[in-house]
C-alpha cells in the first residue's frame, strides 16, 4: 500500500514562472543584465518555463552563468545560430511590430527541425484510412500515446527535443484529445505490448484526467506496460508526494498493477543534483510502494552533463534510489542542437569511463543512443582494423525488427556528431544500408 508522508518539508504550492516574470527573477536572484537581455531574447523562440522547486532547490545562483541546472531551464546567448540571435534582436530593438516579431520567430524556428526522425512523416499511424492525431507508432511493440491535456512541464529544458509542443503552433503539435482511438488501434494491433504516455509530461494532468488516459488501458488484454515518460521526479517531486492528488495518483498506479499490467515510470533526470533532494527520495520510495518501477534516462548535452564524473554519480544516485539506469541518448538534431551537441567519439568515451566505474546492478545502462529515423542506434565504441578505424555500432530498436541488434560499422570520425555525419562502412549488409539511408 502507499505510504504517508507525516511532515511535508521544503515548497510545496507549485507557482510556474516565464517569458512575462523574467524580470520578477531577475530581481530577486540579482542575475546581470546581460543575462536578463539573453533570456528575454531567447524565450521568444524557444519555450521558457520555471517552477519555485527549481528556483529554490535545484540551481547553484552563486554563478548562475555556470551553473549547469541554471543552464538547463534558462535559454540563453549562444543556444541559437548567431545570424538568428542577430536578426531577432535588431527587430526587438528597433520596436518591432508583433507580426512582424512572430513572423521573424517563425522563420527561425522553422529552421530548427521541429520534428526530427521522420515523427511527423513515418510514425503517424493510420486507421480504417485515418490518421491518429496524437498517436505515433514507430516500433512494432510500443506506441506513443500525446494527451491534449499533458502538452506541457512543470518546467521546459533548454535542450527539450520535443519544443516545437509548447510553442502555441497548433500545426507543430502532437496531441489526442481522448483515448478511444488508441484503444481501438490497440484492439487492432495486438502486437502492441507496450503504450508509452508521454508530451509534454502527462504528470502536469490532474490524476482525474490522468485516470481518465490509463483505465481505458486495462481493458486491452494485449497491452502489458504502461509507460508514462516524465521529468517530474526532478522537477516537481511534490507531484508524488504533496500535490492535493498525490495519494490518488500512487492508488491509480496500484490498480494498473493489480490489473497485471507493469507501471514504468520513465524518469528524465539530467544532472546528479536532481537527485540528491529530500523530496526525490520521498517521491521514488512512494511510487516503488505501488509496484511501479522507475526507469531514468536522459541525453548528454554540453555545458550541462557532459563528463564522466556527472554521468557515474547520476547513475550511482539512481541505483541507490532503486531506480533503474536505463538510457544515455545522444542529443536529438532539433532545437538548439548546435549549442548541446557532443562528438561521437567524446560521447562514447564519457560512456564508457563512467560505466567502468558502476557495480553490476547498474550496468542496466544502454548508450551512448541516438534516436534517429531507422531506429536506436547504439555507438558501442571505437575500434581499430586493418582496414582502419571504426565506430562500432548497433540497432537497439529498429521500424524493422530485423535489423535489431546486429552490428555495423562507420569510419571514424571525431567531429560526428549525428548519424548523417558518419560514413557507413563498405562491409555493411544491404538490408542496414538501405535503412540508413536517408
Amino acid at each position: 500500500m502507499t505510504l504517508m508522508l507525516d511532515q511535508p518539508v521544503g515548497t510545496t504550492r507549485f507557482r510556474a514562472f516565464g517569458p512575462r516574470q523574467i524580470d520578477d527573477i531577475v530581481r530577486r536572484h540579482g542575475l546581470s543584465p546581460e543575462l536578463r537581455d539573453g533570456i528575454a531574447l531567447l524565450a521568444h523562440v524557444l519555450p521558457f518555463r520555471v517552477n519555485e522547486y527549481v528556483l529554490e532547490e535545484l540551481i547553484d545562483w552563486t554563478d548562475p552563468a555556470q551553473d549547469p541546472l541554471f543552464r538547463l531551464v534558462f535559454p540563453q546567448r549562444g543556444m541559437l545560430p548567431e545570424d538568428d540571435e542577430r536578426s531577432l534582436e535588431s527587430l526587438v530593438r528597433a520596436g518591432a511590430t508583433k507580426r512582424e516579431l512572430a513572423a521573424e520567430v517563425a522563420r527561425i524556428r522553422a529552421g530548427l527541425n521541429p520534428h526530427p526522425s521522420g515523427q511527423r512523416e513515418y510514425n503517424v499511424p493510420v486507421h480504417e484510412g485515418e490518421r491518429l492525431a496524437g498517436l505515433q507508432h514507430k516500433y512494432r511493440e510500443t506506441v506513443l500515446y500525446f494527451p491534449t491535456q499533458g502538452q506541457s512541464c512543470h518546467s521546459f529544458c533548454t535542450y527539450c527535443f520535443r519544443w516545437a509542443q509548447f510553442v502555441g503552433d497548433p500545426s507543430l503539435r502532437f496531441a489526442a484529445p481522448g483515448p478511444d482511438p488508441l484503444v481501438r488501434y490497440l484492439h487492432q494491433h495486438p502486437e502492441v505490448s507496450d503504450v508509452l504516455v508521454t508530451g509534454g509530461d502527462p504528470m502536469v494532468m490532474s490524476t482525474d484526467r490522468l485516470t481518465g488516459h490509463l483505465e481505458p488501458l486495462l481493458g486491452v488484454d494485449s497491452v502489458d506496460t504502461v509507460r508514462i515518460g516524465t521529468k517530474s521526479l526532478a522537477y516537481w517531486p511534490q507531484r508524488f508526494v504533496t500535490d492535493a492528488d498525490a495519494d490518488s495518483l500512487l492508488r491509480l498506479f496500484e490498480r494498473i498493477v493489480a490489473a497485471g499490467k507493469q507501471v514504468a515510470v520513465m524518469a528524465h533526470f539530467t544532472h546528479p543534483r536532481e537527485l540528491h533532494t529530500a523530496r526525490v527520495t520521498e517521491a521514488v520510495r512512494r511510487i516503488r510502494a505501488t509496484g511501479a518501477v522507475v526507469y531514468c534516462q536522459a541525453p548528454m548535452v554540453a555545458h550541462i552533463n557532459d563528463d564522466a564524473d556527472t554521468w557515474a554519480s547520476m547513475w550511482k544516485s539512481e541505483l541507490a534510489l532503486g531506480a533503474v539506469p536505463y538510457y544515455m541518448f545522444v542529443e536529438r538534431d532539433t532545437g538548439p542542437y548546435d549549442y548541446f551537441k557532443v562528438p561521437l567519439a567524446r560521447a562514447t568515451e564519457i560512456f564508457h569511463t563512467a560505466y567502468r566505474t558502476l557495480p553490476g546492478l547498474a550496468r542496466t545502462v544502454r548508450g551512448p543512443v541516438m534516436s534517429t529515423t531507422p531506429g536506436k542506434v547504439v555507438v558501442d565504441g571505437v575500434e581499430t582494423f586493418g582496414d582502419g578505424r571504426f565506430f562500432q555500432l548497433r540497432l537497439a530498436q529498429a521500424r524493422n525488427p530485423a535489423l535489431v541488434g546486429r552490428p555495423f560499422r562507420a569510419h571514424y570520425d571525431p567531429t560526428a556528431t549525428w548519424l548523417s555525419d558518419l560514413e557507413i562502412a563498405a562491409d555493411t549488409p544491404q538490408d542496414i544500408r538501405e535503412a540508413l539511408r536517408p
